[in-house]
């Protein structure tokens, strides 16, 4: 008896599993359900039920740096369960996971020339890695805040104290800074006015809900808070009330950093004595809570951040105290050549978020990086995961650390290396079709091929399609070429590459002829070959 069988439980008698999404892939052809997977490839099976191998480029959206089942992490998976290892033991010491965190710092301070030291919080996923990331960086503008804030009382009721006892004086013109009439009036009554307006600034600025910087064409995950620092309206305006605060940024366009931060800066307002006079002291509340941020931007278009870029958020969060958080989910675990793409343009982060290839293409683990001198104790009372920091997961992340650093970090080397041949194989194609193919970006095994507008090409099969462009042309390299790919969520003529680093030249050659023959489709606006029996 099997799922097949009528009255199984599960049988398949009603579509049940995101039928739309099901009826929308079998539209454009990439309706597949897949058998079987080694390496870089995935097989599914014909009519009649041989095995149909096919390249895959998606590579789990960048979760297969080092392959499908790779045979090291499958051997030691198998030998974990089988001996029994405990997934579930939550709330008992877990050593493994440590041994995760400090292979993880000695990673990061050998890569940033630095002797800091990261605290974790382990996850499941690249967006709960974020959730946690800018809970954590919320509960440390709070205590921040609050600290700010909890001595005002004090200096005020000292104000008053020294000014009743002659021993010091109020002027109009500290009355006048803020906002009331700069006159001889240096009372009590009007200290008071003066303290129950400092106090009424003060708690408005304390209930403003945090701002949070990103960039444009982010992607940070569709969890409440993630999508809301995710730039794609279609996925962050259904749910736009429930949850964080964000501004986006032109990536572009450096000197708007400095722009944005003025505009949401705020001051608490505080008094001091001093020589006599009581004067009201401004400072600077920590109104804006991180600056979170992808090096190379995935689902944006593979868009890569610019050294000058980078040197600014620096430069200006660290003048305003606003802790960075680098989103290395897609990006990070060596993809980009290094391992942290980050690195790459001298970007270093109060907190980084890894995910995807840390789990091996079998565990589902991530994490959430945090510099000691920012990590608040309190966050392991007000957050936990059930499925995080279990000893498969951490053993599998240990295991796959280990590959990648092996041989002097071989793994990095390669990444770099067959991303150049897969890049100079785009550039070829590139040169050859300059009026189909717009653009190349990335890092490493982390590229976007662009193609150029199709919303007004001369084929109406082509035309109709341009909104969901990249999936009609993921479709047709599927059935005409055995090449999976998809286009990157907000840039619908942009496919993603990101294979592992064990990518052959026969791969390449074999997506390079699929990719000249859609860019000769175009060129001829063949749309009917294009969208096929698929749409």
């Amino acid at each position: 008896m099997n799922a097949d069988t009528p009255g199984y439980p599960g049988s398949p008698e009603l579509e049940l599993a995101e039928p739309f999404l099901l009826e929308w892939l079998a539209s454009v052809g990439l309706d597949v359900e897949y058998v079987r997977a080694e390496g870089n490839t995935l097989y599914y099976r014909d009519a009649d039920g041989g095995e149909v191998p096919v390249v895959d480029y998606a590579g789990g959206y960048g979760s297969l740096m080092l392959g499908h089942n790779n045979p090291e992490i499958i051997a030691l998976a198998k030998s974990l369960l089988d001996g029994g290892v405990p997934v579930h033991a939550q709330f008992s010491r877990h050593p493994y996971a440590n041994q995760v965190a400090g292979a993880l710092n000695t990673i990061l301070q050998r890569e940033l020339g630095t002797t800091d030291a990261y605290s974790a919080i382990f996850a499941n996923t690249g967006a709960e890695a974020i959730e946690a990331a800018i809970k954590h960086a919320e509960l440390d503008r709070r205590m921040r805040m609050d600290e700010l804030a909890a001595p005002i009382a004090g200096h005020l009721e000292a104000a008053r104290a020294a000014l009743l006892g002659g021993e010091a004086s109020l002027s109009g013109e500290v009355l006048g800074a803020l906002g009331f009439s700069a006159t001889e009036r240096v009372d009590l009554a009007a200290f008071e006015d003066l303290a129950a307006e400092i106090t009424r600034r003060n708690d408005a600025v304390r209930q403003r809900p945090p701002v949070f910087l990103t960039l444009e064409g982010s992607f940070h995950g569709k969890l409440m808070g993630s999508v809301q620092l995710t730039h794609n309206e279609g996925y962050r305006a259904p749910f736009s009330a429930l949850a964080a605060q964000a501004r986006f940024i032109p990536r572009d366009r450096p000197e708007a950093i400095k722009e944005v931060v003025e505009s949401e800066r705020a001051e608490l307002f505080d008094v001091v004595v001093e020589g006599g006079a009581i004067v009201v002291v401004r400072r600077e509340a920590p109104v804006i809570c991180a600056f979170v941020l992808e090096p190379i931007q995935g689902e944006g278009g593979i868009n890569v951040i610019t050294r000058e870029f980078a040197a600014e958020v620096q430069r200006v969060t660290a003048e305003i105290d606003c802790p960075v958080v680098l989103d290395e989910v897609q990006s990070g675990m060596g993809r980009s050549g290094a391992f942290l793409a980050s690195s790459l343009v001298g970007l270093r982060g109060d907190y980084y978020a890894l995910a995807k290839s840390l789990g091996g293409g079998i565990a589902k683990s991530s994490v959430m990086l945090v510099r000691r001198d920012r990590y608040r104790k309190e966050f392991e009372l007000v957050h936990s995961s059930t499925f995080a920091k279990d000893a498969f997961s951490c053993f599998v992340a240990l295991k796959v650390l280990e590959l990648m650093e092996a041989e002097d970090g071989r793994v990095y080397r390669l990444a770099a290396e067959r991303g150049a041949a897969l890049r100079a194989m785009f550039e070829s194609v590139r040169a050859d079709f300059p009026d189909v193919v717009a653009d190349i970006r990335g890092e490493g095994l982390m590229l976007g091929f662009e193609f150029s507008d199709q919303s007004e090409a001369a084929s109406a099969a082509i035309r109709d399609n341009a909104g969901f462009f990249g999936y009609v042309v993921a479709g047709y390299l599927l059935r005409e070429h055995r090449i999976r790919t998809f286009p990157t969520a907000s840039a619908a003529h942009t496919l993603r590459f990101e294979p592992s680093v064990y990518l052959s030249d026969a791969e390449i050659a074999q997506l390079e002829v699929g990719l000249r023959d859609v860019c000769g489709i175009l060129r001829e606006q063949d749309g009917e070959r294009l969208v096929g029996a698929g749409a």
